[in-house]
């Protein structure tokens, strides 16, 4: 019974926040439609902490934030430019989203802080439009009768997140078998359209399944001074309306155990679509369903890169097999030449010694 309250009350939670993503009608056009979000082979080479040093030398996308409803450019968010970094260690691709923004922080009030989602095309059908485009209503829509539209989305609102902590995935609520996160709201959520919106490992009753959360991340901005780590107690952490830099970080496996068309499955080599959205209180009021930002009225790609040192790369030849080889070899060649001259020496000697018989020698032996 609890274990059902809290998958209930997860739900419920995640209902209100995706609401956010509300499209209706037909999908607007607009005029930055598309672009390419670059990951290269990169092991090793950054934290998921929050902080932005250890992505200096990362290259970024950037993309004007326009109304994900009305995409004209005359309403384009005031702050700036969203900035996408990707990596991958041949294992997890991480991102790193920087945007510019005043310090803004509710505690336990998240449509008064700012907030991220990723969304990536899972079934061949899906579309950026309508977050993955079935027609089915609530209550109709299954695995079945939308089979094709699904999209994976991960939503994070840091109402409850402390900056530079780690959330997302955890035992707790993985344990449950669904994809929330009770602590901050990092949340992996699967969707057929803005209507049918789930928890991994929730949803219609036959499409039920055992699942988790496959996403970490991290957020921060640039106005904080407290590098040693905040705690509960330290909130609001900064200073309001403090100018700066929010930064956003995730990562999350290449390729994760989903069985049931719940998560996007990333290839090496291979282009996946992507969608980046932001949600910003802005001059201190709560964020509406119709008020959020996006990269793009399109998919982007993200273009998950092999290692550049793998196009050129030539086995090297075995020097030590190579070594053996030829050592052996010397030794045949030894053992035959002197094979050969033993044999030669033998049969010389043969062709010039005289032969005794054996009666003379037994003769000589009398007389003497």
């Amino acid at each position: 019974m609890t274990r059902l309250l809290v998958v209930l009350a997860a739900a419920a939670a995640l209902l209100a926040a995706a609401a956010a993503h509300e499209h209706h009608g037909e999908a607007p056009t607009c005029s930055s439609g598309g672009g390419r979000v670059l990951a290269e082979f990169r092991p090793g080479e950054v934290t998921v902490d929050g902080h932005s040093d250890d992505w200096d030398s990362v290259e970024a996308s950037e993309f004007a934030l326009l109304p994900a409803l009305d995409p004209d450019e005359d309403k384009v968010y005031s702050g700036g430019k969203v900035a996408i970094k990707a990596v991958h260690d041949g294992v997890n691709v991480f991102f790193m989203l920087q945007v510019d923004g005043a310090y803004a922080y509710s505690k336990g009030k998240s449509n008064k802080c700012p907030s991220v989602s990723l969304m990536f095309q899972v079934g061949d059908k899906a579309t950026y439009y309508n977050m993955g485009g079935c027609k089915d209503m609530r209550g109709s829509c299954t695995s079945k009768s939308c089979r094709g539209h699904e999209v994976d989305i991960m939503h994070f609102e840091i109402g409850n997140a402390i900056p530079g902590r780690l959330y997302g995935g955890n035992h707790i609520d993985n344990a449950v078998g669904n994809g929330g996160d009770r602590f901050g709201h990092l949340v992996d959520v699967y969707a057929w359209n803005p209507h049918c919106r789930y928890l991994d490992g929730v949803g219609p009753k036959e499409n039920n399944s055992n699942a988790q959360n496959d996403w970490h991340g991290a957020w921060w901005h640039s106005s904080l001074t407290v590098h040693s780590g905040f705690v509960d107690d330290d909130n609001p952490y900064g200073k309001q309306d403090e100018k700066g830099t929010y930064y956003f970080e995730f990562s999350r496996p290449l390729r994760t155990m989903d069985q049931f068309q719940q998560d996007a499955q990333f290839t090496i080599g291979q282009p996946s679509n992507m969608a980046v959205a932001f949600w910003y209180p802005t001059d201190g009021k709560e964020w509406s369903d119709s008020e959020h930002y996006s990269a793009s009225c399109n998919w982007l790609i993200l273009d998950i890169q092999p290692s550049s040192e793998a196009a050129y790369y030539r086995p090297a030849p075995n020097r030590s097999w190579d070594a053996a080889t030829a050592f052996a070899l010397l030794l045949s060649v030894v053992a035959i030449c002197l094979s050969i001259f033993v044999g030669y020496r033998v049969s010389k000697n043969r062709s010039t010694a005289q032969f005794t018989p054996l009666e003379q020698i037994q003769f000589a032996e009398e007389r003497h």
